[in-house]
């Protein structure tokens, strides 16, 4: 074997790597596919973060990298498919898996106490369900819906309990004026 040789074997074995890698990357075909992937990964990815901060400033198990991940996750799952050629009436069936595995996971975060009648976890339950249902509107790139429902859900969260609060004391202070 000539040096020559031995330097074109090494380049021909290079070159087939580059090409090999090449088309291992090649689901996403342009800079606007790229661009679109990117857009709708970060912004599920930011907004599970969003909901789980408040989550986390709450003091609950649930917190911002969880609930990042489960919108992530989401949105990869309808992604994926959608790259792959999948008709839109065939993504129920991803929809339908997506959903059931949310519900497995938000049924570890629910625990009921034997000594009290009270149930536990339901409200970050309901998040990373509703967590779930962001990530999969953005991986559909329904990104306006994702915000709305991500600025909705997080009023839910923040002034609700507060609300209900107010209710409460005011009703605790009409009955206890009319003793």
């Amino acid at each position: 074997m000539v040096a020559g040789d031995a330097a074109l074997d090494t380049r021909s074995w290079t070159q087939e790597i580059v090409d090999t890698l090449r088309a291992e990357f090649s689901d996403i075909p342009d800079v606007a596919q790229i661009t679109r992937l990117v857009v709708r990964l970060l912004l599920a990815a930011l907004l599970g973060g969003i909901l789980g901060y408040e989550r986390e400033q709450q003091g609950k198990a649930a917190g911002v990298r969880t609930h990042m991940l489960v919108s992530l996750g989401a949105a990869l799952f309808v992604l994926v498919p959608q790259q792959g050629g999948m008709p839109m009436p065939d993504m129920s069936r991803v929809l339908q898996g997506v959903i059931a595995g949310i519900g497995f996971l938000g049924a570890g975060a629910i625990l009921k106490l034997k000594e009290e009648a009270q149930v536990h976890g339901l409200t970050t339950a309901a998040g990373i369900w509703m967590t779930a249902a962001i990530g999969v509107a953005c991986g559909l790139g329904r990104e306006a819906t994702a915000v709305v429902s991500m600025l909705l859900a997080l009023a839910i969260l923040t002034l609700v309990p507060h609300l209900t609060g107010w209710y409460a004391r005011s009703r605790r202070d009409k009955s206890s004026a009319s003793d």
